[in-house]
């Protein structure tokens, strides 16, 4: 019999055969196929194995809840803040201006504006402006029966209330607002409190009245309600009446004047840069709030949220990623016995990595993406869910007074869901590296010694 038959390795430089062998092996492609049939049998443990399955089940699960956590948590953080904003967009002024004029012969300080039209054109011939409309504001009670409440009006012309977006085209409403001449408007906190509907005739009173010789008396008057509105937003539903300019002005005392100027911009998240033209349109005097300064501190507080959340999710993809390791390390002790065979055979170092690391990478990869498709149906169901949840809480799961809007929003966004696989593939292919090295690192005569 040949030596070849007995020892290969000794007489690898005279026999053709295995020197066909050894070339063909060292020629072989990064994860050739056959790499990839032996990782998927590793992958598919047998049933004397079962402690590899269930860890490979456990970091499978573990892997896709932690995706799932994580775009389901940034959908919800991109869908508050997106509803938030646009909400105080649609209902508020993008930029307020006001005018300080010292009253003559005295040391009091005035902020009603009485040449309002020609401020109001001057500040929407600036450019990016998209409309500028006088308002007149007070606080007022407002009264129909036993019942009362607090309300804020907004005295403004029919012309420009019909472009405030969230008013004009609310989530929900009632009446027409195209007689809001004849009347007055409410959000619909508002008419709840008072029990009204469109129709009904709502009493508001100011203590700031008529003076007379005994003193301030309250001013009292009654309007019908001609339109109900619901923007979306609890503060602005269950506190704002709009009514018309001339009224307001009549009944706030504010004959021929304004008290401030509702400024709408094309782009508010950069209405920084147009401050310096509004301040120049404006004029001695001029004072502006703008809406980052009334949200900027809850805005702040949101983006810092969202950093801490991310941190703290991203560390939950990190353990998941490292059941992955604890898989692995099973894994490769099972299969000591077959690493020293394929070693034997031929497989190179790089050959038996490549196995172990397709092992790891794809439970990663396939955990990654049953991750992505829960966390992207989250976000595109979440109103059936929530309201699954809440009927099955009984209801009064989400409180609109306390954060603002009525529902929990999602917003899908293609950089949060690229932000979250790439963390978890980079987590889960990198710890894969550490276990795969130290099977390919394996002696074979050791793996063999007791077998």
């Amino acid at each position: 019999m040949s030596p070849c038959y007995i020892d290969p390795r000794r007489c690898f430089p005279q026999c053709p055969r295995e020197q066909l062998k050894r070339q063909q092996m060292a020629r072989t492609a990064p994860f050739a196929r056959f790499e990839w049939m032996i990782a998927w049998r590793y992958i598919r443990a047998k049933r004397a194995e079962g402690g590899v399955s269930v860890m490979t089940w456990i970091s499978l699960i573990g892997v896709t809840l932690a995706v799932f956590a994580l775009i389901a948590t940034l959908a919800v953080r991109s869908g508050f803040r997106a509803e938030f904003v646009d909400t105080i967009l649609g209902s508020n002024a993008h930029v307020t201006v006001y005018k300080q004029t010292q009253i003559a012969g005295t040391t009091h300080v005035s902020r009603v504006i009485t040449g309002y039209e020609e401020l109001t054109a001057s500040l929407a011939a600036v450019s990016g402006v998209t409309r500028a409309a006088p308002l007149v504001r007070g606080q007022v009670l407002a009264n129909r029966g036993q019942e009362n409440t607090a309300a804020d009006v907004y005295g403004i012309a029919p012309a420009d209330l019909m472009t405030i977006p969230r008013i004009a085209d609310p989530e929900d409403s009632q009446g027409d607002i195209g007689n809001f001449a004849a009347g007055i408007a409410m959000g619909s906190g508002v008419a709840r409190e008072l029990g009204v509907s469109v129709g009904d005739r709502v009493k508001l009173i100011s203590p700031n009245g008529a003076r007379t010789a005994m003193g301030t008396a309250p001013r009292t008057s009654a309007y019908d309600v001609v339109y109900i509105f619901t923007a979306g937003r609890f503060d602005i539903d269950q506190t704002r009446v709009y009514m018309p300019l001339p009224e307001a002005q009549l009944f706030f005392n504010r004959d021929g004047a304004a008290d401030e100027i509702e400024v709408m911009v094309a782009n508010p998240d950069q209405v920084e840069d147009l401050l310096t033209d509004i301040f120049n349109a404006g004029g001695d005097g001029t004072l502006v709030w703008t809406w980052r300064d009334s949200a900027g501190a809850f805005l702040r507080a949101l983006a810092v949220e969202d950093n801490v959340m991310f941190v703290i999710l991203s560390i939950l993809v990190l353990i998941a990623s490292m059941n992955i390791i604890s898989g692995l390390i099973m894994l490769v002790k099972n299969k000591g016995r077959d690493i020293g065979i394929l070693r034997t055979m031929g497989l190179s170092e790089g050959s038996i990595l490549r196995i172990f690391f397709i092992c790891g990478a794809g439970i990663g990869t396939i955990g990654t993406i049953l991750g992505v498709i829960l966390g992207c149906l989250f976000a595109l169901y979440i109103d059936q869910i929530f309201s699954f949840v809440n009927y099955m809480a009984g209801g009064g799961v989400w409180d609109p007074s306390i954060r603002g809007i009525y529902a929990l929003p999602a917003e899908l966004q293609l950089d949060d869901v690229l932000k979250s696989v790439a963390l978890s593939l980079g987590l889960s292919w990198i710890v894969t590296i550490f276990p795969a090295r130290r099977a390919a690192r394996m002696n074979p005569v050791e793996a063999l010694r007791y077998e």
